[in-house]
């Protein structure tokens, strides 16, 4: 089937139905700590990006793309899910010592694409809980080669020592290794999916890339190794968009560039009072663990050749939880059975720039605060206890900066099309619209709760 036939502004049953006459492929390849600043295309100096670069002109760059949450765990769930995290109880990046994770109770992209006799793998960083039963071969996925959480949590923590035990790497359900080199994660994890997409050309096939990096401790192999003019954090940037470079020349050597959707983004924005071991939020405000632009807004683009249009910015809102409705769209699965909060995106994806599948976002963190709310133009945020990098130094070579953990942030209106650093506070010359917004607020504050008004929301579902 030649897919150029199916770029249609509208989607119907139709057109959903040419879709899926030849299974669609899927890779996700999620960074970890990647700032909205650090591609070629969105102003990186120091290096480039040109695989990545590439996947945007052979593509679309979503420019208004938020991750679920601005930390680890909760953007993973909220990517597996299709859910807010905090819908399912997921908050924060958690460890060795937890006792809840991901249950097969929810339904991952996985799970979902296995009723469509889907293949399945996950390598790379997992970060969805370490005990067995949320592990991802009972989570919808059929190989898994990676570690379980983020690899600094391991001995060598420059501030907690000795408080992780020994770095596991599994293969499957089992441990094949402990403290293995993560100079050597992106270039393994890359190799396996290389391998995967080889075995699984005559299979529709989901693979989910999650890179451990640029996440702190940076590590790069020696073929990229001081080859940077921005320092370590440019040698891995450069690693990655090898990687990227790796996919691409394995999905179009096989002759499946047609029918392979292909996803790349981040988890949040970057880790940034680990200073030249940080990204950049591209002048964003703030950074990761936060729920300013620059700790959420990250870019994303995918590449479908022959149905995705090739060279476009789109500027619609979209987030992390819309990718697995829209992935189920396209290879017509049937939804999870509990309620989600992802969109499907497709029509923006065919072409239908009038389209506007998502109407707002809300912006949660720590265990259940609902700290702003945006419609894609104008984002109020409301006053919060929260992290600061801001007045502090950062940190140098992998040891972390200062940063307030629990500074109180006065909220207020900004308006994202003209001033995406969220610097100038409108919300007095705005009321209309801070009335607007309020009501997604208070909608928000109904359904899922709110621990800043005491609100503990009606359709929340436990973590088990």
């Amino acid at each position: 089937m030649n897919r150029k036939h199916v770029l249609l502004p509208v989607l119907g049953s139709i057109a959903l139905g040419a879709l899926a006459a030849d299974h669609t492929n899927f890779i996700v390849i999620y960074l970890d700590d990647m700032g909205y600043g650090d591609l070629s295309i969105t102003g990186a100096t120091g290096y480039q990006t040109p695989n990545i670069d590439r996947m945007a002109s052979e593509g679309m760059f979503f420019t208004h793309y938020y991750s679920p949450q601005a930390v680890s765990s909760a953007s993973r769930c909220g990517l597996m899910t299709g859910c807010y995290p905090n819908r399912i109880g997921f908050a924060g990046a958690i460890d060795h010592s937890s006792t809840y994770g991901l249950s097969n109770k929810e339904e991952t992209i996985g799970t979902v694409l296995k009723k469509k006799n889907y293949k399945t793998a996950a390598f790379g960083k997992w970060h969805l809980g370490c005990v067995p039963e949320y592990m991802p071969l009972q989570n919808g996925f059929d190989e898994f080669f990676g570690i379980p959480y983020s690899h600094d949590m391991w001995p060598n923590h420059p501030t907690t020592k000795n408080y992780y035990p020994p770095l596991p790497l599994y293969e499957g359900e089992k441990v094949i290794e402990t403290m293995p080199d993560h100079n050597l994660f992106t270039a393994r994890f890359t190799e396996r999916a290389v391998q995967f997409i080889e075995q699984n050309q005559e299979n529709p096939f989901f693979l989910y890339l999650p890179h451990p990096l640029p996440h702190v401790p940076l590590g790069v192999s020696d073929r990229f190794k001081g080859k940077s003019e921005e320092g370590m954090y440019g040698d891995v940037m450069m690693e990655i968009d090898w990687s990227v470079g790796q996919i691409l020349q394995a999905v179009d050597k096989a002759g499946l560039a047609e029918n392979t959707l292909i996803i790349f983004t981040s988890d949040n924005g970057p880790w940034i009072n680990y200073g030249n071991h940080a990204g950049s939020t591209g002048g964003l405000r703030e950074g990761k663990g936060t729920t300013y632009e620059g700790g959420q807004r990250v870019p994303c683009l995918m590449r479908w050749k022959g149905t995705i249009p090739e060279g476009i910015a789109c500027n619609k809102l979209i987030a992390g939880m819309d990718i697995l409705p829209t992935l189920a769209a396209i290879a017509e699965a049937p939804l999870p059975e509990k309620r989600i909060d992802g969109v499907s995106v497709l029509p923006l994806m065919m072409g239908d720039m009038e389209a506007t599948p998502r109407e707002s976002f809300y912006f949660y963190y720590r265990k259940n605060n609902l700290e702003a709310v945006t419609n894609g133009e104008w984002k109020l945020v409301f006053a919060h206890p929260g992290r600061t990098y801001e007045g502090f130094s950062p940190g140098n070579d992998g040891r972390p900066g200062g940063a307030n953990e629990n500074f109180n942030h006065e909220g207020g209106l900004y308006d994202l099309r003209r001033d995406p650093g969220e610097r100038y506070n409108v919300k007095f010359a705005n009321p209309t619209v801070v009335k607007e917004l309020e009501k997604i607020a208070e909608e928000a504050r109904r359904d899922l709760g709110d621990d800043l008004t005491g609100n503990p929301g009606s359709n929340r579902r436990l973590a088990y």
